[in-house]
């Protein structure tokens, strides 16, 4: 593989950069899970995780009979009680922590509540228990990788801490409309309402692809509580479109529970977020109708309802947090909390360049080319100048990726599971890129 790199220092930056932060992704799914790529098994997660740069994976779906059954045959435990483990056979630095999403739906309070948790758990064995308490509930766990659950989230929440003290509980994409503990459809108004007398358990809440930690920030509820972002991959390519940032020195599970129980700021440097925009219940709307409006436009000019079809529009995120807020913007103090980074996968960045489907060939291999060259897209997101960027890419697209990182990006908001769409450069930029395709743009 070659590398193309402008200054001799160059090595000696990323070696440092690798050493102070470590990327972890607590939350993607398995082949077993519905609606994942077939082929996305422990070896496809390894690959995708140093395409990406993700350090810590999680093993994904451990509540599932046969995946469980993989993971206890291939994954060994890096260090002796360090609680993350490695692929057998495989010398990739990337590691897996143990972890997986339930579903439960179940009454409460007169309504049906679905609700989606993260769970992590302290060991492969541990996680053996929980799953033989879950079976001992009822639970049809081979059903699905993420599997429905007709308990409570404090009973599951229970369940994991019964099993052992160092279990997490993170509830999963916090606002999303239909499943999600503040959703719009079937959620809460609070923790405290959700989890009960168990709610100081709860230390962290993911904050999903439709909402970013300033959102998050105008609810006081939320200012002891860690915003922990994830990607919740159905597929390689999708690994860490979200993630962790943390500067660890044990590398270990029980570290990285301290960091989150703590908030602790020195070492939980930030999360990587997509633009909230860009996620898929973003704004209110009907996506059969083609209709999404803002939640001002929702409550004052169409009273929730589909100017279309006369059917109720699907409540999003950003409603939904002005609903619940008890903070105005500039009341909120920033330096209290988690710093984030928000960012553009590069092949929707690359994309949006050509004018043309990020699943495009054309995307598929200037991306193979450019991480051929970088290392990891993380690098490429995060790290390196223009000037370097400039090495191994066209400098216009350089330049989008400088525009994504100073937030000078255009989005149309998505809505109703529908994503956002991203524009970062011009038609005339776009045209460029067109007559530049026959041109030689590599550094040989």
């Amino acid at each position: 593989m070659n590398q193309i790199f402008l200054f001799p220092t160059y090595n000696i930056i990323l070696s440092y950069l690798n050493k102070m932060r470590t990327i972890i992704d607590f939350h993607i799914h398995s082949k077993y899970s519905r609606a994942t790529s077939k082929n996305f098994d422990l070896e496809e997660m390894v690959k995708w995780s140093e395409i990406k740069g993700v350090d810590i994976i999680s093993c994904a779906d451990f509540t599932h009979p046969a995946w469980f059954k993989i993971l206890k045959e291939n994954l060994i435990e890096d260090q002796l009680g360090s609680g993350l483990y490695q692929l057998k056979n495989n010398k990739s630095k990337v590691r897996f922590i143990i972890s997986t999403e339930v579903s439960c739906i179940y009454r409460q309070g007169d309504k049906t509540r679905r609700v989606h948790l993260c769970i992590l758990a302290p060991s492969l064995q541990v996680a053996e228990k929980i799953n033989k308490k879950l079976e001992a509930r009822g639970a049809k766990l081979a059903s699905d990788g993420r599997p429905i659950l007709g308990m409570s989230a404090k009973d599951v929440l229970n369940i994991i801490l019964e099993a052992d003290q160092n279990c997490m509980m993170i509830p999963a994409h916090a606002w999303t409309p239909w499943f999600a503990v503040f959703g719009s459809k079937s959620g809460f108004n609070s923790l405290q309402e959700c989890f009960e007398d168990l709610t100081p358990h709860i230390k962290a809440i993911e904050t999903g692809l439709s909402s970013d930690p300033l959102m998050n920030w105008h609810l006081s509820e939320l200012d002891n509580i860690v915003l922990v972002s994830n990607s919740d991959a159905h597929s390689g390519p999708k690994i860490g479109r979200e993630a962790n940032v943390m500067d660890l020195d044990k590398f270990s599970y029980s570290e990285i529970i301290e960091v989150i129980k703590n908030k602790d700021k020195e070492r939980f440097l930030y999360t990587i977020e997509f633009y909230p925009e860009e996620g898929m219940y973003y704004y209110d709307g009907h996506r059969d109708c083609g209709f999404s409006c803002s939640p001002q436009e929702t409550s004052t000019k169409y009273k929730g309802v589909c100017p279309k079809c006369k059917k109720p529009l699907t409540i999003g995120v950003l409603y939904q947090v002005d609903k619940l807020a008890d903070r105005l913007t500039n009341q909120i103090q920033q330096n209290k909390h988690i710093s984030y980074k928000s960012i553009i996968p590069l092949p929707d960045i690359i994309a949006d360049y050509y004018g043309v489907n990020s699943g495009s060939k054309k995307v598929t291999n200037l991306f193979e080319e450019i991480i051929q060259s970088a290392g990891n897209e993380f690098r490429v997101l995060l790290d390196l100048s223009k000037l370097e960027l400039n090495k191994f890419m066209p400098e216009v697209l350089a330049e989008g990726i400088i525009r994504m990182r100073q937030n000078r990006v255009k989005i149309i908001s998505g809505f109703d599971g529908q994503y956002g769409q991203v524009e970062i450069f011009s038609e005339q930029e776009r045209k460029q890129s067109k007559d530049n395709e026959q041109t030689s743009m590599f550094i040989e």
